[in-house]
Order: structure tokens, then C-alpha cells, then sequence
């Protein structure tokens, strides 16, 4: 589930979830939340999330397994 994958992907920036909260505008015990998967995440945290980590929504929700973001090529 997405659940992991926010927990990996903090960890992967060294963050804890403090700091995620702070970048969310919540606390740390509904992010926790988020990580556990008992509470669902909403829409706007993440697109926010997404950005940060430079992952796709998709990638969090664990629809694909491909992290990376594909960029247009500009001319």
C-alpha cells in the first residue's frame, strides 16, 4: 500500500515526520497516520508530497513502480 512508500520515501530525504507534517500544514500524529494507512491522505497533501519527493502521485499509491518522473522534452 501507498502507506510504505511515504515512509520510504522520507526516509530517503533523512526527514522525520515532523518535518513532513510542517510541510503539509498538519501534525505529526495525522501524518503518522498516513504512514500506518489509518487514515486516508488527502488529494492536495498528495500532489504536495509528489512535488517534494519528484515521484508521481501514481508512485505513492503504488499504481506503478517507476519513481523517476518523466519530463517533456523542451525543443
Amino acid at each position: 500500500m501507498y502507506f510504505q512508500r511515504l515512509r520510504d520515501l522520507r526516509e530517503d530525504k533523512d526527514m522525520n515526520q515532523s518535518q513532513v507534517a510542517e510541510l503539509l500544514h498538519t501534525s505529526q500524529t495525522v501524518y503518522s497516520r498516513y504512514e500506518r494507512g489509518s487514515r486516508t491522505i488527502p488529494v492536495e497533501h498528495l500532489i504536495i508530497l509528489a512535488d517534494f519527493y519528484g515521484v508521481s502521485v501514481d508512485y505513492i499509491l503504488g499504481r506503478t513502480n517507476v519513481k523517476e518522473l518523466v519530463r517533456p522534452h523542451k525543443p
